[in-house]
């Protein structure tokens, strides 16, 4: 048993070894380094999360547009599958599908812990398969080959088709592929697609410039009957000149449609009749194959053709198949005219606002609420800024433009319904916050001694701030319009209830007055990501659109964004010189 004395140096020594360690927990503390290490930590895992979402949304979109081979799958029940491969992934199979296997099926799934592994392939063919994908276990296939004459074609309508060329009827004349060889069949499908664009261009533009000059006509007619009365001199001379423009137009349109038909017996002679991989054909005219290749006879310049051409027609062209396939021009021009618009608007008014705020203003109680209003606004869910547009901008302001200047078109609203001019609007309220506190601090940040300066030179207080304070926190300015723009940009809440639709092949500008149409609906890409994914037939086909549409909006939101970084950029060095 231990002394007293040997239970006291016991005591000392443990002490004397407990002292440098809290002595260096102390220290470590002192300085910071656990809070350091740990922000260091979390910023690098930010920047790895980061990193690998955009790395994912790159590679994915990039891509999307290259051919892929088209393997013929045989299985095991002697049944023939034809697709491209999409994706593998493992799973594990039902109890009662284990003991229909054979043994030696069973037994190496048994090996790999009771996981199978299963390809979906993209078989297409959707009006024959009810289906455009289609999973195939291992354990079902026999042989998987990939034969030189399998062809994918990008349709107009229903997809893709999977297939071999079995025949084509040229000029009513059927005749066999092989001797017409491939280079004569593209050539004819190239001249068909040119038949199918003047067809629509007709339609569209000749005709539609008819129809609209026939409804402009019936639309002044209403317009003087609602202003004189129907009884009035004016308005029976008015249905006798619209009657007899009308005879006029409408035999242009007679000569228009007849040229359009036309052209359409001419396409309807040009088939080709596709076969699937199991015999069943389906015949189609020759001007509904968008492309068509040889998927497992392509070198590579052949594929990088095929890549460019996709990638061309995704950015010159409208949707097609539910907007799972084609273009997205009407997105991009609806998603930057947008936001542009949004710009516009809350620039000279968030600036505005935070010159009366900073510069004007009696700083007090009642400024501050406003402030605390600001900041509070910024708070706000997107969706009620849309309510508010939709029931503001679009019901009220709109309604009563309506009433005002197209009393003819009622009850049609022109105003009075979603348009591109109330979203920008609404996203414009919904981004001013950001402008409003940005402009601010720059305000702020501009030395008093400069202010003093101009104002004992003998410059008025506008002068002093348009000459000396805006130049110098424009820069700062411009933070906030990069904010504000990067945030309207990708908004797509508020849209779909302002002005944002599924599908809106016409622009809003073309060659009738006043040519710039901001009351249309418009297709914007954030909406064009979420339909594609969420609303389309197959998600699992519209999956490859989702990635390469968000790679483009983000491409053009940093688009916008370096433009405006480089215009503050030039800012800042043009007032260096005077920098405090």
């Amino acid at each position: 048993m231990a002394t007293s004395f040997e239970r006291g140096a016991m005591r000392m020594s443990a002490n004397a070894e407990a002292k440098p360690v809290r002595r260096f927990t102390a220290d470590l503390s002192a300085v910071g380094e656990p809070a350091l290490w740990g922000f260091g930590g979390a910023l690098a895992l930010g920047i790895i999360l980061i990193s690998g979402f955009l790395f994912m949304i790159f590679w994915n979109g990039i891509t999307t547009f290259w051919p892929k081979p088209i393997e013929v799958i045989t299985l095991t029940s002697g049944e023939r599958v034809a697709g491209e491969p999409s994706r593998t992934n493992l799973y594990r199979p039902a109890e009662n599908i284990l003991a229909a296997l054979p043994p030696e099926a069973q037994a190496a799934i048994a090996e790999a812990d009771g996981y199978v592994r299963r390809n979906l392939y993209r078989i297409g063919n959707y009006e024959l398969y009810n289906e455009d994908f289609r999973w195939v276990s291992d354990f079902d296939v026999a042989s998987i080959e990939r034969p030189r004459d399998m062809h994918f074609f990008e349709r107009q309508e229903w997809g893709p088709f999977v297939g071999r060329i079995k025949s084509v009827v040229l000029d009513g004349v059927e005749a066999d592929p092989a001797t017409l060889g491939a280079a004569r069949i593209h050539a004819e499908q190239r001249a068909a697609r040119d038949r199918f664009a003047e067809i629509r261009r007709i339609e569209r533009s000749d005709i539609g410039k008819v129809n609209y000059q026939i409804n402009q006509e019936r639309l002044e007619t209403r317009r003087i009957e609602l202003r004189h009365g129907a009884d009035s001199v004016e308005y029976r001379e008015r249905v006798a000149t619209a009657a007899s423009r009308i005879a006029l137009l409408e035999r242009e349109f007679q000569a228009l449609q007849a040229q359009a038909n036309a052209i359409k017996e001419q396409d309807r002679r040009s088939r080709i009749v596709l076969e699937d991989v199991a015999g069943t054909t389906k015949e189609t005219q020759l001007s509904q194959i968008v492309r068509f290749y040889a998927a497992n006879d392509l070198g590579p310049l052949q594929k990088l053709g095929v890549y460019f051409s996709r990638w061309s027609e995704f950015l010159t062209s409208e949707p097609r198949e539910a907007n799972t396939e084609g273009g997205i021009l009407p997105a991009i021009f609806g998603t930057v005219t947008m936001t542009l618009l949004m710009v516009i608007v809350v620039a000279p008014f968030g600036v505005v606002t935070a010159l009366y705020l900073r510069e004007y203003a009696k700083q007090g109680r009642l400024v501050a609420m406003v402030r605390i209003a600001v900041n509070n606004l910024a708070g706000v869910p997107s969706i009620v800024y849309g309510v508010f547009g939709l029931g503001f901008f679009a019901y009220t302001v709109g309604g009563g433009i309506d009433a005002l200047f197209f009393p003819e078109r009622l009850p049609s609203p022109t105003f009075g319904t979603g348009g591109i001019l109330w979203s920008a609007l609404t996203l414009a309220l919904l981004t001013v916050p950001v402008v409003i506190v940005a402009s601010e601090e720059a305000l702020s940040a501009v030395p008093r001694s400069i202010r003093e300066g101009s104002l004992a030179c003998g410059a008025s207080k506008w002068q002093t701030i348009r000459s000396i304070v805006l130049p110098h926190a424009l820069p700062g300015i411009m933070t906030g319009l990069i904010l504000a723009m990067a945030r309207g940009a990708g908004e797509v809440a508020p849209l779909m209830l302002v002005g944002v639709v599924k599908l809106a092949p016409e622009l809003p500008v073309d060659g009738f007055f006043p040519y710039v149409h901001l009351e249309r609906s418009f297709m914007h890409l954030g909406f064009h990501i979420f339909d594609v994914g969420f609303q389309s037939r197959n998600s699992e086909a519209g999956k490859p659109m989702v990635f390469v549409t968000t790679l483009l909006l983000l491409g053009l939101i940093v688009l916008m964004n370096s433009s405006a970084i480089y215009i503050r950029n030039r800012l800042k060095k043009k007032f260096v010189g005077s920098q405090f």
